[in-house]
């Protein structure tokens, strides 16, 4: 609401009312009743009937402001329409020719193949079929799923079960069933059948077999042909080179390597240096994966080849190398990853009895003892403690079955008591690789190992020595693998031609 004032009332008729005097200033004046309008005016321009009830509460003019609303408002409820409910026709039921007609002009005629015209039921001119014809061919769209079957995949779009079994015998002669990824799309055409209750013939089936290859089968007579499409496939690696920044894993990822990549080259990279003390933002990560392009445009990323990081000016360079049966990340110098301390020949085995002087239980009298004896269940694993030779595996008379592994630097690893063994006698074995069973054999009160580690020829306390090793590359392998490293280096930034 606003005050009078405001809205200019009073004062523009004292200004029109001067400037009407001061026209007929030259004409005497007529004194004024003491009732008239003008004799009151000053008194009602002063008066104030619109207030601010927010200020002065309580006070003459809040009072009188508070009486003006109330006015107003009052004066505006008895000017309010009634309120009245509406009244709604009531529909009156169809019946008859009206409900006919009404059905004829709906949509549901549509859907019973009317006419046009007011009239769009069927007419007695039409004749009833006796079964609904079917499409000539079906054209459908397989995906094999996760651990899905081939045939089955055939069989679920509808593809007879014989046929399915031969159209899948047909695709393996060119390619392993197994190495179909997941998710492969198989279109798939179903020709005529004469009888409705055996399956359609399949006349043509084309899907993407590999990456460089697709296979399309068609019908010719009663005979299903094979015919394989070769892709053009591009298998340069794909280098990516990028400053660490903020996070090694978002800058490599960001530059476009893939993720799995990543991870593989953050592993590698740790092995040989740490993470949080020897990488800054300001060093380079240099990244070869695996890559295949094929012409179609689809991309598929193998393994991590090569890790690559500058440093300082200090540049470490990792490259898988297999030595032996073991493949490992080897620096540029030809040193492999080092593999410290000593492995359990049993997982989770307890200590039954320690290096040194004891009781013997089945002797009766004090004897040195030159292991440790685990105690485990009757066939539990036995593993190497590292990298070695088996130098004897047989019977050892009171050691049973007995296995003797020799390890670089002078040392020796046993084995005793075994149930049965896992190698023979100069097969090499890998750190972990279990090399037999436990059991009872030869001088035993129960399933158990007894382990023993020699240092030249002598028995020494298991505890005291540790297996730290290393690979090393010499002589023409070495050459091939800084050959191999060379390569690398020289490999385009980011599929550059």
């Amino acid at each position: 609401m606003y005050r009078r004032s405001e809205l200019g009332i009073g004062s523009a008729v004292t200004t029109a009312a001067l400037t009407y005097q001061n026209a007929l200033a030259e004409r005497p004046r007529a004194p004024l009743p003491p009732h008239s309008f003008q004799a009151w005016k000053p008194s009602f321009d002063e008066l104030e009937l619109v207030e601010d009830l927010g200020r002065d509460i309580g006070s003459r003019a809040w009072w009188r402001g508070l009486l003006s609303c109330t006015c107003l408002c009052a004066f505006a409820l008895a000017l309010a329409p009634p309120l009245r409910p509406i009244s709604d026709s009531t529909e009156v039921a169809v019946s008859g020719e009206a409900w006919e007609e009404t059905r004829t002009q709906s949509i549901a005629p549509l859907a019973w193949g009317g006419d046009t015209g007011r009239r769009m039921a069927a007419s007695d001119h039409v004749v009833p079929l006796g079964a609904s014809p079917e499409r000539p061919t079906l054209e459908l769209a397989a995906t094999l799923g996760q651990g899905d079957g081939f045939a089955r995949v055939l069989e679920r779009a509808g593809v007879g079960s014989s046929e399915a079994r031969r159209t899948a015998s047909l695709v393996a002669n060119e390619v392993p069933l197994s190495a179909i990824p997941p998710g492969t799309l198989i279109q798939i055409t179903l020709g005529r059948r004469t009888n409705r209750n055996m399956a359609r013939p399949l006349d043509t089936l084309k899907f993407r077999a590999r990456l460089d290859m697709s296979l399309s089968l068609s019908r010719v007579g009663d005979s299903l042909i094979l015919d394989r499409l070769p892709i053009a496939v591009d298998r340069m690696p794909l280098r990516i080179q990028g400053v660490v920044g903020e996070s090694l894993y978002r800058s490599a990822r960001a530059a476009g390597a893939p993720a799995k990549s990543v991870e593989a080259y953050i592993k590698a990279i740790a092995s040989k240096l740490s993470l949080a003390n020897d990488i800054d933002a300001s060093s380079r990560f240099d990244i070869v994966v695996e890559q295949a392009r094929a012409e179609t445009g689809e991309i598929e990323f193998g393994k991590l080849l090569y890790a690559g990081l500058e440093r300082s000016g200090r540049k470490t360079q990792l490259l898988q190398w297999t030595i032996g049966n073991r493949t490992e990340w080897f620096e540029a110098s030809g040193v492999g990853q080092r593999r410290g301390g000593m492995a359990q020949p049993i997982e989770n085995g307890r200590i039954t009895s320690g290096f040194g002087m004891r009781f013997h239980p089945i002797l009766g009298y004090s004897r040195f003892h030159q292991g440790i004896d685990f105690g485990a269940v009757r066939g539990t694993p036995i593993r190497a403690v590292t990298d070695g030779i088996v130098a004897f595996a047989g019977r050892n008379g009171g050691y049973g079955n007995h296995i003797r592994l020799k390890h670089n630097g002078g040392l020796a690893s046993s084995y005793s008591h075994m149930s049965s063994f896992a190698v023979g006698t100069g097969v090499r074995v890998l750190q972990g690789q279990v090399i037999g069973y436990v059991g009872s054999t030869g001088m035993s009160t129960g399933p158990h190992l007894h382990f023993e580690v020699y240092r030249g020829g002598r028995p020494v306390s298991p505890r005291s020595v540790s297996f730290e090793s290393a690979s090393l590359l010499s002589g023409r392998e070495l050459e091939a693998f800084r050959a191999r490293i060379a390569a690398m280096e020289v490999i385009p930034l980011n599929g550059a031609r």
